[in-house]
């Protein structure tokens, strides 16, 4: 098995610890690779490094127009590693080849995008009230960012935390999932090929609850961007909140599809089906309810059965394959519980609901694509994430119903809405509480576009301009350019 080694400051270095732990293939469910396990004195020799690199080190002798080139230079790398990255990516947490392939390819736009963007962060000179002073603002980076990203995509959420942080001039420690670490101390390397200066970006691995923990605290941690269950969000921000660490958060949804009865029907089942048996279900934007307009659901509810039934399972490294493995263990335990749990609540399976049993699935962690019928709104498989394979379908007669329903949940990360009316399109697209609406299309994202969520889905925008925002503060400053000075004890 490979052992590898934790990078920071610009070197991989074993782990203080002297322990590394497996990192397990879903698809053959045995080990493939050893992790290094991280501990608190891993952690502040990564903080260290990133502080001294920002506070005066090498990075912050550079220029943006610097710091933009560098990030251009490192997408040119991704580029040229995506596939190998991509492959490590798939022995790591399962999910199919086809989709991390293409995530990967797509990933150097976000460095190219941001290293773009490096050089454009812009104060202001805003109009006073005051005679005889001058006053600008500048914005300028936090410092120390802590990213601890999921499993379920490691490489494209670290750059939608990354490539942002260093284009504001922060320096960065991740901490990527336990499950899933080795392509990001893969894709570590290629900073100091690029030509970043040591310190700049490090990765430590270990546990959550170990090595997570010791970041979070870490006194030098200015930022935490945190990808994740909002279980874990909430529990991060009250810690972060003892130290007023600036917060980010991208957690969990329960994203709604509603299909009117007008919508175009073959496109509206391509899209459920898309939207929630690619990735095994194991998105956070995960369209996992299906909402049916009464006059079209047995129709929409068969075509999208027969379809779902004919999903191609098996080895994700294979480019046929369309639905893979559960990327743990303790997940795939966790889905088949939730689907246990809605028949005790009376939904009605439609498909699926067992253990994938096919010779094409070996050993793996692998769930039949699973479809449960007249779903009530208050059952749990309609109000909780799953993260797997399981689609819950509800009925609604009209259009205000069609929108309470899909509020009627804590989540708000994501929603579809299929119809050819344009006037219901911009209707029901504000009123969904839901930091994403997809129109006729779902799962679609872009570098460009903000990301996040409405109630327990997070905190804060990633990608677009506003994401560079979630890593500048504001200085204020005032020059006396004549004006008298007057009394001391009262504020001018």
């Amino acid at each position: 098995m490979r052992r590898y080694l934790l990078y920071i400051d610009g070197r991989e270095i074993a782990p203080q610890t002297h322990t590394w732990f497996d990192s397990y293939n879903p698809f053959l469910a045995e080990p493939w690779a050893q992790i290094p396990q991280g501990g608190a004195a891993d952690v502040d020799v990564a903080v260290q490094a990133a502080h001294r690199s920002f506070a005066g080190g090498a990075w912050s002798q550079l220029t943006a127009t610097e710091r933009g080139q560098l990030l251009c230079r490192l997408a040119q790398l991704v580029a040229r590693e995506a596939d190998r990255l991509a492959e490590v990516e798939v022995r790591d947490n399962g999910k199919l080849l086809a989709e991390m392939s293409a995530q990967v390819r797509y990933l150097p736009r976000w460095f190219s995008y941001f290293g773009g963007l490096a050089d454009k962060i812009e104060g202001r000179v805003p109009p006073l009230d005051k005679k005889g002073y001058f006053n600008f603002t500048r914005r300028e980076p936090l410092g120390v960012v802590a990213a601890i990203t999921p499993w379920n995509s490691p490489l494209l959420l670290a750059g939608w935390k990354v490539a942002p942080a260093l284009a504001a001039g922060c320096t960065v420690v991740i901490k990527p999932s336990e499950y899933a670490s080795a392509s990001t101390l893969e894709f570590a390397r290629l900073f100091a090929e690029a030509g970043f200066p040591p310190g700049v970006v490090n990765v430590v691995t270990g546990p959550g609850h170990d090595t997570g923990a010791a970041l979070v605290r870490h006194p030098l941690v200015k930022k935490i961007s945190f990808t994740g269950s909002d279980r874990s969000g909430r529990a991060l921000n009250e810690v972060a909140a003892q130290s007023f660490k600036h917060v980010s958060l991208e957690l969990g949804g329960k994203s709604p599809q509603i299909v009117f009865d007008d919508a175009d029907l073959g496109d509206a089942i391509n899209g459920a089906v898309s939207g929630i048996f690619a990735a095994t279900g194991q998105t956070c934007i995960a369209g996992s309810r299906l909402l049916l307009q009464d006059s079209i659901y047995e129709e929409v509810v068969g075509r999208l059965v027969a379809m779902a039934s004919s999903a191609r399972m098996g080895d994700p490294m294979s480019l046929d394959t369309q639905v893979g493995p559960i990327a743990t263990q303790a997940q795939y335990e966790k889905v088949l519980h939730y689907i246990q749990t809605a028949q005790q609540e009376g939904a009605r399976l439609l498909l699926g609901g067992a253990r994938a049993l096919r010779p094409e699935c070996g050993r793996g962690w692998f769930i039949e694509p699973t479809v449960f019928g007249e779903v009530a709104a208050t059952m749990r498989i309609a109000q909780e994430e799953v993260f797997g394979p399981v689609l819950s379908v509800l009925r609604f007669n009209n259009e205000d119903e069609a929108v309470d329903i899909a509020n009627d949940v804590r989540y708000g990360l994501g929603a579809g809405v299929w119809t050819k009316d344009i006037g219901r399109a911009f209707r029901v697209s504000e009123q969904l509480q839901a930091g994403t609406v997809w129109v006729n299309t779902y799962r679609v994202v872009s570098f460009m576009s903000p990301f996040g969520g409405y109630k327990d889905s997070g905190l804060g925008r990633e990608n677009g301009i506003e994401a560079i925002d979630e890593y500048l503060q504001t200085k204020s400053v005032w020059i006396n350019t004549g004006a008298p000075t007057t009394n001391p004890f009262v504020l001018r």
